[in-house]
């Protein structure tokens, strides 16, 4: 198999569906080929990493958690409080999805262990959608690293065709571009049997392609023209 080179989104999709397979079973083929490593291996590898993730939103929880200069912490577990009371005007769904993003967030200014994904500014971004979509759906750990592993393939391409640091694109490309790591992954639950192999790709590709410009608005036009030509094409 060829190594993927991770350029367009378009393509990976038009790969995926001509060899009628998911884009986390390219990717995770990829990865091991491109590290010389078991599949396995990758795959445990990424299961961590996953684990450090959910750590990450328990340890942030903490009420008493402070940052290094005091000014910021414990929001997150008021934010549980009332995620947890049922008192939203979201509902449960996006209130946990919340409180979870702002667990990590808060928990990396503490100089706590978090996975950047894609930065650290934006670590909360992935792995709140993630666990979110676990919890309410019922997912198995295994259906979660293979979404990371999705996920990890539209980073790349942003990463190849734009940028992910803040210092080069502002607060956009981070969190602009860690909004449009989870997309891909969601629609995956309420796809069709019968019809996950095209479906689950066609709406993968849609949804990472609308958070990426709702997030940056017309702001950063670097990133609108990133969009228009390597996740809509």
């Amino acid at each position: 198999m060829e190594l993927l080179n991770y350029t367009s989104i378009a393509e990976l999709v038009a790969l995926a569906s001509s060899k009628e397979q998911k884009i986390s079973e390219l990717v995770l083929h990829d990865q091991a080929a491109q590290l010389n490593m078991d599949q396995n291996l990758v795959f445990e590898k990424m299961l961590y990493n996953y684990q450090v993730m959910k750590a990450s939103i328990e340890k942030g929880n903490d009420p008493d958690i402070r940052s290094t200069s005091g000014l910021t912490g414990g929001d997150a577990a008021k934010l549980y409080q009332v995620y947890k009371d049922e008192k939203t005007l979201t509902g449960g769904f996006m209130a946990g999805a919340m409180w979870r993003a702002l667990a990590v967030s808060e928990l990396n200014a503490a100089m706590g262990r978090i996975v950047a994904s894609p930065t650290a500014g934006s670590c909360g971004i992935l792995p709140a959608a993630v666990a979110t979509m676990q919890v309410e759906h019922h997912l198995s750990d295994e259906d979660c690293v293979m979404a990371l592993f999705t996920a990890s393939a539209v980073g790349m391409v942003i990463g190849n065709n734009a940028c992910l640091a803040g210092a080069a694109g502002g607060c956009q490309a981070e969190c602009g571009s860690a909004s449009a790591l989870p997309p891909p992954q969601p629609v995956k639950p309420f796809a069709n049997k019968s019809l996950a192999t095209m479906l689950t790709k066609a709406a993968a590709h849609a949804a990472a392609a609308v958070a990426t410009p709702n997030y940056c608005e017309s702001a950063c036009k670097r990133f609108s023209k990133f969009q228009k030509r390597h996740l809509l094409v």
